[in-house]
């Protein structure tokens, strides 16, 4: 097939499925190619062909792909430096340990996806000065890490582009310390992404005050996030996830949150009671409750926050459901609220 295909500028496995034995060597007489996507592809052999390296008019690469009858993880040879073109980089999600890839030549890069410093160099992130969205998923450990002088590590993002920051870890914690560095280099983010444990929220000061959206997820914060994160003045967005934090209470004081628009409470396996202060949330319009099966009732200070517009109570206890319909010891804190949606509620 690639044979009679020379001047292919795109070459997309939209639906990804079987695709045999491996990928074979002849991918590389397509020169000219600027978008390859490989998303979804199973392969036999994981092992990808050193002909990739002749793709040099890369713009955007998708390496995604899946395991076929192999337990093997993706093995990708040291070639990727080659494509200075590269805009947009996904790797796969995982990669065998003799993957090893030197990406500091990509100063074109926008954006880059499951980067990990078990396969990658995490010093070559300083070289992508036009990188825009950066998603880590595995392992993050800063080469050479100053921890007796913290301010003297130098910046590990040169980018002031970069709007996105994505932290995926299903191994294990990440070191608080090397997490704050990091963040600290992402000054101008407006989205942050946590999925990994940390056990506890990086101080104010280390978060980019641009931060428009936030989603921590499995982060068992031992502290209640919300004193830190209603500082982040321009927050519009909270999504606070599956044991995002374990402690059994959570409080929104003052004028918290003065611009948040949505809030999604999921999974919050330990919250019990949850407080809102009358001039807290003012600009709210969505609010979702879902699986925070020992929260006991709606906090009272909802009945203050006149712009929400959705209340949606999503596979919580009957009891609870019973406390916010018509006619529950709940329904006056809520009744302003022009839509209520219940869903799986037992």
């Amino acid at each position: 097939m690639f044979n009679n295909f020379n001047f292919l500028r795109v070459l997309d496995y939209e639906r990804g499925g079987y695709a045999g034995c491996k990928l074979p060597n002849d991918i590389g007489k397509l020169i000219h190619l600027r978008f390859l996507r490989l998303r979804g592809l199973e392969f036999d052999s994981l092992k990808l062909p050193s002909s990739l390296g002749n793709l040099r008019c890369l713009q955007t690469l998708d390496l995604r792909i899946i395991n076929g009858l192999c337990s093997e993880s993706v093995h990708i040879p040291n070639l990727l430096w080659r494509m200075q073109q590269l805009r947009h980089l996904y790797l796969p999600q995982q990669c065998s340990s003799k993957t090893k890839l030197k990406l500091g030549t990509l100063k074109n890069l926008q954006t880059l996806v499951n980067f990990n410093t078990k396969n990658c160099y995490v010093k070559d992130l300083i070289n992508m000065t036009n990188l825009r969205e950066l998603e880590i998923r595995g392992s993050f450990n800063i080469e050479d890490f100053n921890t007796e002088e913290l301010d003297k590590n130098p910046p590990i993002i040169q980018s002031k582009y970069l709007h996105s920051l994505s932290i995926i870890n299903d191994e294990g914690r990440i070191d608080p310390r090397h997490l704050a560095h990091l963040l600290l280099s992402c000054e101008n983010i407006s989205k942050l992404r946590l999925d990994v444990e940390i056990r506890r929220l990086p101080e104010y000061h280390y978060l980019s005050s641009n931060l428009a959206y936030i989603k921590l997820r499995r982060c068992k914060l031992e502290e209640d996030p919300m004193p830190t994160l209603e500082k982040l003045l321009y927050l519009r967005m909270l999504e606070l996830h599956e044991e995002a934090f374990i402690v059994k209470e959570m409080f929104c004081c003052g004028q918290a949150f003065a611009k948040l628009e949505s809030l999604s409470l999921k999974g919050l396996n330990n919250l019990e009671e949850w407080k809102v202060g009358e001039e807290a949330m003012a600009s709210l319009q969505r609010l979702e409750i879902q699986k925070c099966r020992q929260l006991k009732k709606l906090p009272d200070g909802l009945r203050f926050i006149s712009t929400l517009q959705e209340l949606k109570i999503d596979s919580m206890p009957k009891t609870f459901k019973d406390k916010v319909e018509e006619g529950g010891e709940d329904f006056w804190k809520g009744r302003h609220v022009p839509s209520i949606i219940f869903h799986d509620c037992e």
